[in-house]
């Protein structure tokens, strides 16, 4: 019995207990350390003088290509003779021909693409044999030194005089417009390809070595590698050699194309058809280059991040 109504009292006490004192206090909440909201305020400020920078840098370029159309509209209208030199609301009017009536030569969008292909196909082929033997003859010596003289002599040709050639070979076709733009790519990528596998660091290279790396898997995980970037720098420029090199072949000779047009628009003293065939080139080189630059951020994401501002042109 005496344990009964200790334990009873024991009860009674302890719902006392809770009555009085109520339900537990949540725990309190972890606070936020002071350096996060630090690192997110510097974050935004970063964010924000990035966005500034650019508004500011697309606004001044804006302001540029404005300022030199309106004085060359201007000096057109009342100093220079615009038959010779045209102006921007001329060539304004022939692209807008171009691109709703059709050119001379039939639609526009068939000489764009016929100058694409060949530049294409030259800028693929060029680029490839540039790469295979500029990285070559970068890790022979011997090779490099039986070659060095007929590759300078090649080099050292004109390439108007190498188109003038092709169309005898290949005739009119898109087949001479392909290896004028291949010479030119060829040699572009080629150099740098020689100089990057040039380049490597021999510590590296013997290291691989002394761990058992044959040839072969020095060349695909150091050698490659490490000319990657070189390459790459290469290919920015080298489109725009392709296309140079389409251009000249269809205006040396060709029955289609952007060269075509810039050739007949010569031929009937239309400058501002000269004007607007080459605003098409710039616009399509651009564009190339857009490409490209996406490709070697992909590309060279392995590569840690230079140190300083990044300066592109």
């Amino acid at each position: 019995m005496r344990r009964e109504t200790r334990t009873r009292e024991a009860e009674t006490t302890a719902e006392t207990a809770a009555e009085t004192t109520g339900p537990p206090e949540p725990a309190p909440k972890a606070a936020v350390p002071a350096d996060d909201h630090g690192d997110r305020a510097a974050i935004a400020r970063l964010r924000t003088a990035g966005l500034r920078r650019t508004l500011g840098i697309t606004g001044v370029r804006v302001a540029l290509v404005a300022v030199w159309l309106g004085s060359w509209e201007l000096a057109a209208r009342h100093w220079i003779d615009p038959f010779y030199y045209s102006m921007p609301s001329k060539i304004w009017e022939r692209l807008v021909d171009w691109f709703t009536e059709g050119t001379s030569q039939g639609s526009i969008w068939e000489q764009i693409s016929v100058t694409l292909q060949e530049a294409v196909a030259g800028f693929a082929l060029g680029a490839a044999g540039g790469v295979v033997l500029g990285i070559v003859l970068g890790r022979s010596r011997f090779l490099s030194d039986v070659c060095a003289p007929f590759i300078k002599a090649v080099n050292a040709i004109p390439r108007i005089i190498l188109a003038s050639l092709f169309i005898i070979w290949f005739g009119l076709g898109m087949q001479s417009k392909i290896a004028t733009a291949f010479v030119l790519v060829f040699f572009a990528v080629f150099f740098n390809a020689f100089q990057g596998a040039r380049e490597v660091d021999r510590n590296l290279v013997n290291n691989a070595r002394i761990l058992g790396a044959g040839r072969t898997q020095v060349l695909w995980t150091i050698v490659v590698p490490s000319a990657t970037s070189w390459i790459l720098a290469s290919l920015h420029s080298a489109f725009g050699f392709a296309i140079i090199g389409a251009i000249v072949g269809e205006y040396t000779g060709a029955d289609k194309g952007l060269g075509l047009l810039i050739n007949h628009s010569q031929g009937t003293f239309d400058a501002a058809g000269i004007y607007a065939g080459m605003i098409i080139i710039t616009v399509l080189a651009l564009l190339a280059e857009y490409l490209l630059t996406l490709l070697e951020g992909r590309l060279l994401r392995w590569r840690p991040a230079a140190s300083g501002h990044d300066v592109q042109l």
